[in-house]
């Protein structure tokens, strides 16, 4: 794989909302749609789909968008915010290369209103469901609170400093007019948040959201004439733990040893870039604590030191390192990886307003799928 092969050339999303009346599909659809169009194409130039494993196939997205003809096609096998930012980019590159597909769709639908939401697969685990549920151990919040509380044990970690991450990516979502809450949080408010699970307040994990969204990557050569300022696809990472998700959360040796530098170290290579020359970073911001770690995983901060990075304001509005600039997946809206992607692209073209980074050239995004992880470099060219 060559760094700059690919360019994202259009991109997409519908309202973030706590519960849309739209179905899976309709709001997949729609962004699909927005996507298509921002790169300048229509649905006939599309001639290849990456989708994943829980959204719609290509079949029924191609059938719906109007397409005749899909001659490439590929399902992403990791979860969370991997397949989105990491595994379907690789995918399309690839293709691309082999001049199977000259424009790959990338879409994803998400609803945290449909029964079991975000908490479904992990209940139909057998060790889960044995041995787990039945003590109360269960859900997203309760696993990433044990994170939070063994990292604490070994680096400390204050409440202001674990708060900080939270009110950093408030800030940015009171600039982000279509961001899912924008109310200002300061220390004050975000001890009003209600405890779920000790030390996280509800502030500390990421939305609830029903929306679409979707993204095209064409080859970089053709992107150089096409709608949009050019974005480049310079450099591409994955890691990978031997662990199940039925066994991350307890039975790995570390629990919050994301493989997020086995993910960062192939990515900044391809990219002939070291984290250093970033000018953003937009992270997968599950929960707090998993920002946080992979804050330092990137390289934004040395090991134990995350905290501290995020209470000294360098990922806020005017900071050295601003981090998630849409207000990430806890004030933005939970559209696993996708999103994150999305506001790296508009940052390099410029487009983000009141809440643009100056003069942005070089992004890194992150996408975690808890026993997996996407490093992505992306680069305004």
């Amino acid at each position: 794989m060559k760094a700059g092969t690919i360019a994202i050339t259009g991109v997409g999303e519908t309202p973030m909302v706590r519960a849309s009346q739209q179905s899976l599909l309709e709001m997949t659809v729609d962004a699909s749609m927005m996507a298509i169009a921002d790169a300048g194409l229509k649905p006939q130039d599309i001639d290849g789909f990456v989708v994943n494993r829980n959204s719609h196939s290509a079949d029924e997205l191609g059938f719906a968008l109007g397409i005749d003809k899909r001659p490439f096609s590929a399902i992403t096998d990791t979860v969370g915010g991997t397949g989105p930012t990491g595994s379907a980019l690789t995918l399309a590159l690839l293709a691309i290369e082999a001049g199977l597909a000259r424009h790959v769709l990338v879409p994803y639908g998400f609803q945290a209103t449909r029964p079991g939401g975000p908490y479904g697969f992990h209940s139909r685990e057998p060790l889960k469901a044995d041995l787990e549920m039945p003590v109360g151990y269960f859900g997203q919040p309760s696993y990433f609170a044990a994170m939070a509380n063994r990292y604490a044990h070994e680096y400390g970690l204050s409440e202001e400093e674990l708060a900080s991450v939270s009110i950093t990516f408030r800030k940015w979502a009171e600039l982000t007019p279509a961001a899912q809450k924008r109310d200002p949080m300061d220390l004050e408010g975000y001890r009003k948040s209600p405890m779920i699970s000790t030390p996280f307040r509800v502030a500390d994990c990421c939305l609830m959201t029903d929306a679409g969204a979707a993204y095209v990557v064409s080859r970089a050569d053709e992107a150089r004439d096409m709608a949009q300022p050019r974005v480049l696809v310079d450099g591409l990472g994955l890691g990978t733990t031997r662990w199940p998700h039925s066994m991350m959360f307890t039975q790995a040796p570390s629990i919050f040893d994301f493989p997020g530098r086995e993910s960062a170290k192939p990515a900044f290579e391809m990219a002939g870039v070291t984290a250093a020359d970033l000018d953003l970073a937009q992270i997968y911001d599950g929960f707090s604590i998993s920002a946080l770690v992979q804050a330092e995983q990137l390289g934004l901060c040395g090991e134990g030191e995350g905290g501290k990075f995020f209470h000294a304001g360098h990922a806020a509005p005017g900071g050295k390192m601003p981090v998630n600039t849409s207000g990430g997946h806890m004030s933005g809206g939970y559209l696993p990886g996708i999103t994150l992607l999305i506001e790296g692209v508009r940052q390099l073209r410029h487009q983000r307003d009141a809440a643009q980074v100056p003069d942005a050239t070089l992004c890194a995004v992150t996408g975690l799928g808890g026993n997996s992880h996407a490093t992505t470099i992306l680069r305004r060219g």
